[in-house]
């Protein structure tokens, strides 16, 4: 009889092959995430700092309009460029307009992170209902046996116990990644707060038309 981890997962029962599979794509979308996140955060910095550039240089509504369209990711050019294009007719306006693309800017930030503390938080438990469905299925084995020696028990017990590694593998990077994920998140979105109550002013002072008044 095989003793590898393919072997075990093989001999494995429907149920404990089908919580397997559940696990594996819980780690599959994670890992899909994480990698995603990643470079989006990334590229989110970065595209802020290149925004913050020309926005500090004083440039014209107009100019940092153009600006932004090249900037997708960066919350900072997205939240200008979404308020710009909006009727200011006066400061309050102009403020409930920030506060709904603020709100939608930081909605992005977050986006995809619930699954990731879903992972963290239900596989494991996932596993441990595997294991817990093997170990029963390895005392029926035993009874169905006779015998209680250890070349009888162990390979239904390590069969079983492979559900919790596959738990614990799928919600350890997970909670890895939405901890760090978050705490990104909450940077950037302070970032953006901080910046919303700039552009506020910015644009009061200069009340500039929309970009659709000024296309030619």
């Amino acid at each position: 009889m095989g003793n590898t981890v393919l072997d075990f997962i093989l001999q494995a029962g429907t149920v404990v092959k089908g919580v397997i599979l559940i696990l594996l794509g819980f780690s599959v979308f994670s890992w899909a995430i994480i990698i995603y996140k990643w470079r989006y955060f990334a590229r989110a910095k970065k595209e802020n700092e290149r925004f913050i550039r020309f926005f500090q240089t004083g440039r014209d509504p107009k100019a940092l309009l153009v600006t932004t369209r090249a900037l997708g990711i960066s919350p900072l050019a997205n939240l200008f460029r979404s308020v710009y294009n909006e009727d200011r007719r006066d400061r309050t306006e102009l403020r409930r307009t920030i506060r709904r693309y603020l709100a939608l800017e930081e909605a992005k930030l977050l986006r995809y992170l619930n699954f990731l503390a879903t992972t963290g938080a239900t596989t494991p438990f996932i596993g441990l209902f595997g294991t817990v469905w093997g170990i029963m299925n390895a005392f029926r084995g035993i009874g169905a046996a006779g015998s209680a020696a250890l070349a009888v028990v162990a390979p239904g017990i390590a069969e079983a116990l492979i559900t919790t590694a596959f738990g614990l593998a799928a919600a350890i990077p997970a909670v890895i990644g939405y901890n760090y994920f978050l705490s990104m998140a909450k940077r950037m979105i302070i970032l953006t707060e901080d910046f919303a109550e700039e552009l506020e002013d910015y644009l009061s002072r200069t009340g500039e038309p929309r970009e659709s008044e000024v296309r030619t």
